[in-house]
């Protein structure tokens, strides 16, 4: 069995070269996080990643996370341990407040940490990562008291969190949410309702969990300006910050998953006994807007999670491919011996496939977590407003575009595999099943496309979109007056798929003005078309880092020339597929409203 191992070196090199690590350690608050420090933190993650999580992340899918009749939940094996283990080095309060124990690093540098955790155990990192989720909203929404009560055991990971959107009528329509919130005469609420898809809504990890959940005040208008935030923790606390009583919020069961089996995904019963405990978040009726806080940074971990599988099946695949010895290769002399498979053309070309959409993911997220670290820290409003829209508009990008890749970069680690792929001992199997709930988490993919396309694009006019589009447009320009061949080779190409970007954009802000639903239909094809041209521009960047680098004979010559490779091969084997997502958005919209409902 394959043994991952963190990319350390490309994940240094987009890091420095390529999100502008350097930059983002002078914004304040940001001083201690030198090379030497965010070497270190990596090897160690690395090796947390490598020696703790993957080991379990096969027994954990073997095992899965169980309900027991008393309504606790049981993880595999090995895993509250890990947890322990995780929290007690401070994983859980990386980019946190140091006022509440984090250590105040940069989201960037946590970003490359965190798709170690996806790559070698997903089930596992699904709690920490709601976890960071509610720490943000409980600090940027809460008050001084809820904040002081519940964020340093958060930080620390003593205690976890969960977010309580959806439920069983409702789905991704959050304006149907019933659960109900009755205020007290002490200012507390008694909660009532059921919450569905509650990812790790109870566990053995820790002592306490900190639901944050959507719910309705008596008075409340209808739809989602009705909706409010509360905070309700399974065990409340005392006056003097100890565990009290058990609140009125239990495990009625646990939903059987395609994949991520370790993770408990659990139904939540709120107030069959007289009503769980809830606090208010900020005001009354601006829930979701405090939600999307969290839900914001869960869609772009989520993003990254793609990411993690991706890297985690591409090297799963090379291992294999390595080893497995079958047939002659295509154009070997006659009686030569057989071959590992990955001497086998079609080998190469799926391994290159995942080789080139996995580096293109992880640049893009590593750049958009920056710029999240100027949006809140840049010295002027101005910076910090002009990055912030920068991360608005990608965040859907990373998350729809990343996710759907990942789709494909599994199944070819299967079918890289061949017949063993669909063998469960071989792992390949395990990182497909666990990749097809991450198109689904904090919105599907239409979800994350129809917010790109208004939002994100029409709103404004395609202000933010034609910027982007620009500076993709200026790389292009420095590829095709290149010297060096494989620079000259990606330039035209990349030139050819922005000005069908620019197309594209024109496009969604006129049809959403007067056709909204074609708009919507073209929403997919446009996210598509978008993620391919980002992925493109980012090995591009790192294109002309690597052949200014070979032409001064600074670094590893191997490492500058597999970029180059990867960026042309990029460039001439899958950036074609742009040209395909333009005309599919422009002419095939009307096509697929064009039968009436009832010939489905």
């Amino acid at each position: 069995m394959s043994t991952y191992h963190a990319p350390l070196a490309d994940m240094q090199f987009v890091l420095h070269d390529l999100a502008g690590l350097s930059q983002v350690a002078t914004l304040p608050g940001f001083e201690d996080a030198t090379p030497d420090t965010v070497a270190a933190i990596l090897e160690e993650a690395g090796r947390f990643a490598t020696e703790v999580l993957d080991p379990l992340n096969a027994s954990g899918d073997r095992e899965g996370a169980t309900l027991l009749p008393d309504g606790s939940v049981r993880t595999p094996a090995g895993f509250r341990d890990a947890y322990s283990r995780y929290a007690a080095n401070g994983w859980n309060g990386l980019t946190k407040a140091v006022e509440f124990g984090g250590q105040g690093l940069p989201q960037v540098v946590a970003t490359a940490v965190e798709e170690m955790w996806h790559a070698s155990n997903m089930a596992f990192d699904l709690c920490p990562l709601l976890t960071q989720g509610a720490i943000d909203a409980i600090e940027l929404c809460g008050n001084a008291e809820q904040k002081a009560r519940y964020l340093p055991a958060m930080v620390s990971g003593k205690w976890t969190g969960t977010m309580n959107l959806t439920e069983p009528q409702a789905g991704s329509d959050l304006a149907a949410v019933r659960t109900r919130a009755l205020p007290q005469a002490d200012g507390s609420y008694r909660i009532h309702g059921q919450k569905i898809f509650i990812t790790f809504g109870e566990h053995d990890y820790t002592e306490n969990i900190i639901h944050l959940v959507l719910a309705r005040t008596p008075d409340a208008p209808e739809g989602v300006k009705g909706i409010s935030l509360f905070i309700v923790p399974k065990v409340l606390l005392n006056a003097d910050g100890s565990l009290g009583d058990r609140n009125d919020v239990r495990c009625v069961s646990l939903e059987h998953k395609l994949g991520i089996h370790a993770s408990p995904t659990a139904v939540l019963a709120y107030g069959d006994h007289g009503g769980a405990v809830g606090y208010l978040v900020g005001e009354e009726n601006r829930g979701l807007e405090y939600m999307f806080v969290m839900m914001n940074l869960a869609r772009f971990s989520v993003g990254m999670e793609g990411v993690g599988l991706s890297e985690r099946a591409y090297q799963r695949a090379v291992a294999y491919a390595r080893e497995r010895v079958q047939g002659r290769p295509v154009g070997a002399e006659r009686g030569a011996q057989e071959a590992p498979i990955i001497e086998h053309p079609d080998v190469r070309r799926m391994l290159m496939t995942m080789r080139a959409y996995t580096e293109a993911m992880r640049a893009i997220g590593y750049v958009t977590a920056a710029a999240l670290d100027n949006a809140r820290h840049a010295p002027s409003a101005k910076l910090r407003n002009e990055h912030q829209a920068f991360v608005d508009f990608m965040i859907p990008i990373v998350k729809g575009w990343c996710t759907e890749v990942a789709q494909e970069v599994t199944y070819l680690g299967v079918q890289v595999h061949g017949g063993m792929g669909f063998i469960e001992e071989t792992g390949a199997a395990q990182h497909c099943r666990d990749a097809r709930i991450i198109t689904i988490y904090e919105g599907t993919t239409g979800i994350q496309a129809n917010d790109l396309i208004g939002r994100k694009t029409a709103r404004d006019g395609g202000a933010v979109a034609r910027s982007v589009a620009k500076q993709i447009a200026q790389v292009a320009a420095d590829c095709a007056s290149a010297a060096d061949p494989s620079l000259q080779a990606i330039g035209p190409r990349l030139g050819a798929a922005c000005r069908a970007l620019e197309g594209a954009i024109d496009w969604v802000v006129t049809s959403y003005g007067t056709d909204t639903r074609i708009a919507h239909a073209g929403a997919v094809p446009y996210l598509e078309l978008w993620g391919l041209t980002a992925g493109a521009w980012q090995l591009a960047r790192a294109a002309l880092i690597a052949a200014d680098r070979l032409r001064d004979r600074s670094g590893d010559a191997a490492f500058w020339s597999a970029k180059l490779a990867t960026a042309r091969y990029y460039a001439e084997a899958v950036l074609p597929q742009a040209a395909a997502c333009a005309h599919a958005m422009a002419d095939g919209s009307a096509s697929a409203l064009a039968l009436a409902t009832e010939q489905f």
